[in-house]
């Protein structure tokens, strides 16, 4: 099998030195960047029933902008004006970067570890445990979050804010592709929803995460390329199922 139509289950990049772009050109191959998951920010009335106020907290938990964007929309809904005095505590640099869209950045307390991995994130917010936090999650990853952060000695409570939910496909949408790339077991999930007699065949699946590789392989789905064990990043797995399959005769 040569591969030709490869879908990447993540937006488009915006940055055109994308590796993806690279591997488009240098081999040929067409690219459809398609998610199969998309984020539907929570109302307030099915946030209020997880009894959460945000006034209650000194300090708050970010692990994506998704979450910064839907924390400052629910504060405006609720009539909450958040004060100067709360902190911040991101998953990275462009986490928190990303919170100079409400708030002017530098008269704030903000705190993000140097590794930028969410593991990391717990210990930064141990040194302040006098303070209270709201950890802003989706329904999907607060059970992640949630062991990551009960082992710490913090004074957290979890909020879901938003949901992710299946980003279904048309029914005039073609779905003719060589390799599938997953990046999360939501995408596998609505796989399996759009699509529940697929029948992988030849079609090749790339997977980033223990969580995603687990739920391929309960569906019995094969993986021929998995990030984070052989493979150093997503576009490198691709790349060398490309090469492999394409020099086949």
């Amino acid at each position: 099998m040569k591969v030709k139509n490869i879908l990447v289950s993540q937006p488009r990049p915006s940055d055109l030195k994308s590796p993806y772009f690279e591997i488009e050109k240098k081999y040929g191959v067409h690219i459809n960047f398609r998610p199969f998951i998309k984020v539907e920010p929570m109302i307030v009335k099915d946030f209020r029933k997880q009894h959460i106020d945000p006034k209650d907290f000194t300090a708050v938990i970010f692990t994506a902008k998704v979450g910064i964007d839907n924390y400052f929309r629910i504060c405006k809904e609720m009539r909450f004006e958040v004060p100067e005095t709360m902190k911040y505590f991101c998953v990275n640099d462009k986490v928190s970067f990303y919170l100079s869209n409400y708030i002017q950045y530098r008269k704030r307390k903000v705190f993000y570890p140097a590794t930028g991995q969410l593991v990391d994130l717990p210990a930064i917010c141990e040194k302040h445990a006098d303070e209270k936090f709201l950890l802003v999650s989706s329904d999907v990853n607060i059970e992640k979050n949630a062991k990551l952060f009960d082992a710490a000695n913090i004074n957290y409570t979890n909020a879901i804010m938003y949901r992710t939910v299946s980003n279904d496909f048309t029914a005039d949408e073609k779905f003719d592709y060589d390799l599938l790339a997953f990046f999360s077991p939501a995408g596998v999930a609505s796989l399996i929803k759009n699509f529940p007699d697929f029948q992988q065949g030849e079609i090749g699946i790339v997977a980033a995460g223990q969580t995603t590789v687990k739920l391929l392989e309960e569906n019995h789905l094969r993986i021929d390329r998995e990030v984070g064990k052989t493979y150093t990043s997503m576009t490198a797995a691709i790349e060398d199922f490309i090469v492999k399959n394409n020099k086949k005769k």
